[in-house]
Parts: C-alpha cells; structure tokens; sequence
C-alpha cells in the first residue's frame, strides 16, 4: 500500500475512534458505489451522520478539509443519497469532516466540522 493510503487509513481510524469516544456507533466504514466511497457512516443519537476523513501530514499547503472541492462534494452528494436509498433512511441526515493533521510518530491534530453544507 502506498505511503498515502497508509496514512489515509491511519487518520479514518483514527477518527472512527475519536467518533466513539463522543458516543456515535459507526455503523458503516468505506461504502462503496461503484468507485465512490463513504469513509465513515456512524449514528448520533437519531442522527445518521457521513463523515468525510481528511489526513495530511501538515497543513503547509493548506487545511485538510480544503481538499473537498467541488467536485468533491458533488461525488459525495451523489453517494450519501445513493446510501440513503439503498439502505431506506428516514432518519435525520447530517454531514460531517473530520481533518486530520500529523502522522502515526507525531500527536495527531483531530478537528471534528458538524453540519457541513454541501454545495
């Protein structure tokens, strides 16, 4: 596995725990339709919550939230209501970016961004 996804990976779990640490359940990880994906799916009460998990080493080109472009957001738009619909969701939906900063040496920078409007 490249370095990238290897970090990639690192901070999606890093997240997940942090999630449960807060009291979510997740209840999906890295859903897939066809080549999009959802890296976390997890419940807040009565709230089904998508979160997208940004990781870069440092924030010398940027936050790493900065990545969800347009496109981005689009392809996930896309992907949370395919999930909504195959999974018949009709709870209250929320979406959700977790950045993270560091690598496994160092002590991660974990910033949790609720309720993030989609374009």
């Amino acid at each position: 596995m490249a370095a990238h996804n290897e970090l990639g990976q690192w901070g999606e779990n890093l997240a997940a725990e942090y999630l449960r640490s807060k009291g979510y359940v997740i209840i999906d990880r890295d859903w897939r339709s066809g080549h999009r994906d959802l890296d976390i799916i997890a419940e807040d009460g009565d709230v089904v919550v998508f979160v997208e998990v940004k990781t870069r080493r440092n924030n010398l080109f940027g936050e790493p939230e900065e990545a969800i472009d347009f496109r981005k957001q689009r392809s996930l738009q896309q992907t949370i209501n395919h999930y909504v619909k195959a999974n018949h969701i009709r709870k209250e939906i929320r979406f959700d970016i977790i950045a993270v900063t560091g690598t496994p040496e160092t002590k991660p920078d974990i910033r949790h961004i609720q309720n993030v409007a989609l374009l």
